[in-house]
């Protein structure tokens, strides 16, 4: 093999051993839906309606603070060494969750997998961005998400194979979550053998070890360009004033947060999680059997991987403000439609097929239009000097409004039927598009200049009839 071939498949390998931490997030956030009928079942931790709920969702709660404490400790010590500390704790917190005797050590557990996913949910994309060549950089960071959805998938699979070979056995969920363990095990001995991000080298000042490392994934020359290129940006970085939260209350950037908070929240009350925590749980509440419901959710692991394919490909097509409201009413419908249909078709044999149906139906605006439009509408709304800390505002609010949809969601189901519990998430989606429609302004076509420059001047319109907002791209 010649210099060139090893430095591209050197650095396939960092991509490959990275995502594992997309993988991990996906499946401790996926596995779930499969283990949660059995630890009810088995009466082994004596879940009702109130602890299925926290169980689900504690994880989703120390995601969140993963996602604000772990970007600030990737800058501090690396982007490496944070991922190799979080697949540690991954191995261990995953540990705590297969062999938790009571639910106070499964709730502490599951918290500690949340601080690991929300860790890696800031940490891998970083990493791989400032690994990747500009010219594929967008390929290879969208890699992780796939790897996301790929990982709730294979949790899915698992769970379905588990629940259908050893469904009579006590502990079967206890080994649906240790499964969890292995890529972690990858993830920490991977990391172990990769570099550190040149960009943080040489932010550290440490420009030798930047370049060397650069040279091992790069052509010699493409590398000096780029090492120079970082020493610019990390130059120029340096000398900006460090962004404050004081800043967020002017009113231009608190308009940005506005919308922030806003696209964040309104991803989340779709009601997406309730269908990738709880699959299971609805369609045997619509009427199939346990194990019948865990193969059934395959389906919905696998639209959401073909949905994330088509979406990436949309939005290099489409506008933001169409996608996201199409994929919008496109959810909508879908959950108005469950609703509609469990009262009609209520203990009709029917009902879990056109419940199936209806959830992949929604995935597949869910993950095709919603989702991505969320992600990258995130990414181009604040301005440089602001991106950090508004994203990490954003974000938080995303989470802590995933643990609230992750709790309630049993709580309702037992408490108000499913019926009615997806009828609440239909009003919440009207207001979701009513949000969409008067408040978010488009943003494909524009650059993160002119965006920055529209926002600082926005006064009582949206930006799509701002003249200086038609900007072709």
């Amino acid at each position: 093999m010649n210099e060139q071939g090893k430095q591209k498949s050197f650095l396939r390998t960092i991509i490959l051993v990275s995502t594992f931490g997309g993988l991990l997030f996906g499946y401790d956030t996926g596995v779930i839906n499969g283990a949660l009928p059995y630890m009810a079942e088995r009466d082994q931790l004596n879940l009702n309606a109130f602890t299925e709920g926290l169980v689900t969702s504690i994880l989703l709660l120390g995601a969140a603070l993963g996602a604000v404490l772990g970007g600030r400790l990737s800058d501090s010590i690396g982007r490496r060494k944070n991922i190799i500390i979080l697949a540690v704790l991954f191995f261990f917190a995953t540990l705590g969750c297969s062999f938790a005797p009571s639910i106070t050590v499964m709730v502490i557990s599951r918290f500690l997998l949340g601080f690991a996913v929300g860790g890696a949910s800031v940490t891998v994309p970083t990493y791989l961005a400032e690994m990747s060549p500009s010219e594929s950089r967008g390929r290879i960071v969208t890699q992780n998400e796939l790897l996301i959805v790929s990982g709730q998938l294979l949790a899915f699979t698992f769970n379905a194979i588990l629940g259908t070979t050893m469904g009579d056995n006590s502990h079967v969920w206890r080994y649906m979550l240790i499964i969890a363990a292995v890529p972690a095990l990858f993830l920490f001995f991977g990391m172990l053998r990769v570099p550190e991000s040149p960009r943080w080298l040489v932010s550290k000042d440490k420009n030798e070890d930047a370049l060397s490392v650069l040279r091992k994934i790069r052509e010699e020359k493409h590398a000096d360009l780029e090492f120079k290129e970082i020493e610019h940006a990390v130059l120029k970085e340096s000398k900006m004033k460090q962004a404050t939260y004081r800043e967020l209350t002017v009113p231009w950037v608190r308009r940005i947060v506005f919308l922030g908070i806003g696209i964040a929240v309104v991803q989340q009350i779709t009601g997406v999680n309730s269908i990738m925590y709880y699959g299971t749980e609805i369609l045997k509440n619509a009427g199939f059997e346990t194990k019948a419901a865990l193969i059934g959710n395959i389906a919905n692991g696998v639209i959401s991987v073909l949905a994330t394919f088509v979406g990436i490909w949309l939005l290099g097509k489409v506008g933001r403000r169409p996608l996201l409201l199409t994929g919008l009413i496109g959810t909508t419908t879908a959950l108005l439609l469950i609703g509609i249909f469990s009262t009609l078709l209520q203990g009709s044999v029917a009902l879990p097929y056109v419940v199936l149906s209806l959830t992949v139906t929604f995935l597949t605006f869910q993950q095709g239009a919603v989702s991505p439009v969320t992600w990258l509408m995130l990414s181009e709304i604040f301005p440089l000097r602001l991106r950090g800390l508004g994203m990490g505002v954003t974000v938080f609010c995303l989470w802590i409004a995933n643990f609230f949809v992750g709790f309630t969601f049993p709580i309702l189901l037992e408490k108000i039927g499913l019926s009615s519990t997806f009828y609440i998430f239909v009003g919440l989606g009207l207001a979701s598009i009513i949000f969409v429609k008067i408040f978010l302004p488009e943003t494909k076509g524009l650059t993160l200049e002119q965006l920055e420059h529209n926002f600082r001047n926005y006064k009582t319109k949206h930006l799509e009839n701002d003249p200086s907002a038609k900007i072709s791209g």
